[in-house]
């Protein structure tokens, strides 16, 4: 699909991010396996180290945007909002953020020559579609599942797991004893990176909302006279902010709850208010101190955090103006629920 365009391992990474964003709905799980496939791959063809840590960081965060997401999933929980209809609302502003990276890293391949592979046929392209077309069912699974109502979002999880364990010992049979074991392994390893972080940053949350500081800091605002555009900027910059210093679930928790009456105050959709706290806090997940698919990242490359953050603050310039778009124009992330699940928006 991509490997003929400047940057071709680095767009394959953007896109596979996509893909993987309709299956795992985690941003530290696509991070943790998409940074061990990929970075020492571009670093091998040319890339720079800081580039090629930098983009698997940031296009990992396409699994919390795009649908089924596990952010979504406690959002509808938290504030009571329609999970399947901002599983459709997260589709486009998703794609709209990956063509985004995809362009930023065009730039890139200009600027420092990367490689760039032959194009493919159409016979190729059919071909590696028919063989995909198993693994691609894993996302029909999750989100159809969760949609159609077969399966609740954790359900859909356990299902596409035991899915792909099938796939991956009997239909492709790349998975032997040995290497399920060491999947669980590593799994087990990386998963201690993000829960240590989620743990400190909930601890931190907890104590936030004991002492009642974001409601101290956010009490009067609903009296400073915003429209619907001034209260996303601002809704937006909250969460930026609080996505440096908290994880996302108790930054959903604390702080969503407490911008929800803005958010009524001013006539925003509460799925467009949902939309633009969940992309907000996905820049949490490479900016720091928090900054956990970045540090992921770092870890698996063995190199500080610090050595990719220009590129990684660099890439995030055209995901805010995304951002921006998505706060300007709310019709962006309703579109496709009014389209489809018109019901839901009720």
């Amino acid at each position: 699909m991509v490997g003929n365009f400047p940057g071709a391992l680095a767009q394959i990474n953007v896109v596979l991010s996509v893909f993987f964003a309709g299956i795992s709905g985690s941003s530290t799980a696509d991070a943790a396996s998409q940074s061990k496939v990929f970075i020492d791959a571009q670093v091998k063809e040319g890339y720079g180290l800081s580039f090629s840590i930098a983009i698997t960081a940031v296009s990992a965060v396409l699994a919390v945007i795009i649908p089924p997401s596990i952010l979504m999933i406690v959002w509808g929980g938290v504030i009571s909002t329609s999970i399947g209809a901002m599983y459709l609302a997260g589709f486009l502003p998703g794609i709209l953020i990956a063509l985004a990276q995809m362009a930023t890293v065009h730039v890139y391949a200009k600027i420092y020559k990367y490689p760039v592979y032959p194009r493919a046929t159409l016979k190729e392209f059919f071909y590696s579609a028919w063989i995909s077309l198993p693994a691609l069912m894993t996302a029909f699974i999750i989100v159809g599942g969760v949609l159609l109502g077969w399966f609740t979002p954790t359900e859909s999880a356990c299902v596409a797991v035991l899915y792909t364990i099938v796939l991956s010992v009997f239909i492709y049979r790349e998975l032997d004893r040995k290497k399920l074991y060491d999947s669980f392994v590593e799994t087990g390893k990386l998963s201690s990176i993000a829960l240590f972080c989620v743990g400190t940053a909930s601890a931190f949350g907890w104590l936030l909302a004991y002492y009642q500081i974001p409601r101290a800091l956010l009490e009067n605002v609903s009296t400073w006279g915003m429209g619907i555009t001034q209260a996303g900027f601002f809704i937006a910059f909250v969460f930026l902010v609080v996505g440096c210093f908290l994880d996302a679930i108790p930054a959903i928790i604390i702080f969503g709850t407490i911008l929800q009456p803005l958010a009524n105050s001013v006539g925003m959709h509460p799925i467009h208010f949902a939309i633009i706290g969940i992309v907000s806090l996905a820049f949490g997940l490479v900016t720091p101190p928090y900054g956990l698919c970045l540090m992921i990242a770092c870890s698996v490359a063995k190199v500080p955090i610090r050595f990719a953050l220009k590129d990684t603050l660099i890439m995030l310039v055209p995901m805010l103006l995304m951002l921006a778009a998505i706060i300007v124009w709310p019709e962006i992330p309703l579109i496709l629920p009014r389209l489809i699940a018109p019901e839901l928006l009720k």
